[in-house]
């Protein structure tokens, strides 16, 4: 299939107006009236139960079922740690006393621990938007080509939500393990219908809405990371997103377009796309997720193992903060591999005895809750 470069070099130098379009052309609607974490109901009708998102009969006995849940209002925090290869693998059976959780560099008392294995609750986040994905375009391609990618990789327990965003946000479809009604909304991202991109806007709506369901849940962010006129600051948008406290695995359009339109980019077009890249591994570093700047298509199954390695297989952590203090601040969380014998960091080998890197995915803090009056 071949693409049309030129157009779509000029729409990265610079963003295309929108175009008019027939009403049965256009991208998505703009009612966002509902919600994911609870849709639009006829009045009278009960509340739905809530979305499952138990723990796998495999788990450990002393697995708890509720520590899966960040929740900030109690007197238990709870973390969800994924520890990762180099090649994006779990590593499994990792004794309790080899974590260290520290809470603002003051380190913590485990109260619970255990090793799970639950089904994803994921809400997908496109990016759609004439600035960058007009029909048919190389970034259109793209676009697609890792969203339907994305739903390949799910298992059917899992729960899938798909909303797209240009101007505003629209839920395409709800939470549902039918993975036919989610590829029927994915039909709906064909011709797109403005040229603006308000990213901030989006992604704290979703994570305020993520944030009303139970279980491990995330959402996977499939954008440039360009906004162009949201309401939110960057610092707004930041500081709601780490109250929401869903991870953000992200990734990146258009890395090796932009490579190849460097040298006709001005110094101000390349800033852009530099903070839209640390925008989005800073979304996704401060909410224990992981952030991918995938260069050719043949790079999406690693990534895809990655996001399902670090969300299907986690340990589950609980401890008791040590600060009491119910002050509204932001506390900072760090978790550490080390060898208790030495105090210092953990040494992972292979079956061969060689060192293997790795990567330790966790929150990176909470907001402490305030006292009620």
């Amino acid at each position: 299939m071949k693409f049309a470069i030129l157009p779509l070099a000029a729409a990265v130098l610079a963003a295309l107006p929108s175009v008019g379009l027939a009403q049965d052309e256009q991208g998505p609607g703009k009612d966002v009236d509902q919600t994911v974490a609870k849709p639009r109901k006829p009045s009278g009708e009960p509340d739905a139960p809530p979305i499952p998102s138990k723990l796998s009969k495999k788990a450990k006995p002393d697995t708890p079922e509720n520590i899966t849940t960040f929740k900030s209002d109690v007197d238990v925090v709870s973390v969800d740690v994924a520890v990762l290869d180099n090649r994006g693998h779990f590593i499994p059976n990792i004794p309790r006393g080899n974590f260290r959780v520290l809470e603002d560099n003051i380190p913590q008392q485990i109260k619970s621990f255990g090793k799970s294995e639950a089904p994803m609750t994921v809400c997908m986040l496109i990016e759609f938007s004439a600035r960058f994905q007009q029909f048919y375009s190389y970034t259109w391609y793209q676009t697609l080509q890792a969203a339907y990618g994305f739903l390949e990789t799910l298992k059917p327990e899992d729960y899938v939500a798909v909303i797209a965003y240009d101007m505003k946000e629209e839920i395409l479809s709800d939470f549902t393990t039918d993975k036919r009604k989610t590829y029927e909304a994915m039909q709906r991202l064909r011709i797109p219908g403005f040229s603006e991109s308000n990213l901030f806007d989006a992604l704290a709506d979703t994570e305020d809405r993520m944030s009303k369901i139970e279980g491990r849940k995330a959402i996977v962010l499939i954008a440039s990371g360009i906004d162009t006129f949201s309401k939110l600051t960057f610092d707004k948008a930041r500081h709601a997103i780490q109250d929401g406290g869903v991870p953000i695995y992200a990734i990146g359009l258009m890395q090796a377009l932009r490579i190849m339109m460097e040298p006709y980019m001005g110094p101000i077009a390349q800033m852009d796309f530099l903070q839209a890249d640390n925008q989005m591994k800073t979304f996704s570093t401060e909410t224990g997720g992981m952030a991918f700047f995938p260069r050719f298509m043949g790079e999406f199954p690693s990534i895809f193992q990655s996001v399902a390695q670090a969300l299907r297989n986690q340990y589950s952590l609980a401890y008791e903060p040590s600060n009491k203090a119910r002050d509204g601040k932001f506390r900072k969380i760090k978790v550490e591999l080390v060898n208790p014998a030495t105090n210092e960091a953990l040494r992972v080998t292979d079956e061969k005895g060689k060192p293997v890197k790795y990567q330790i995915i966790a929150k990176a803090g909470y907001t402490a809750p305030r006292e009620v009056e």
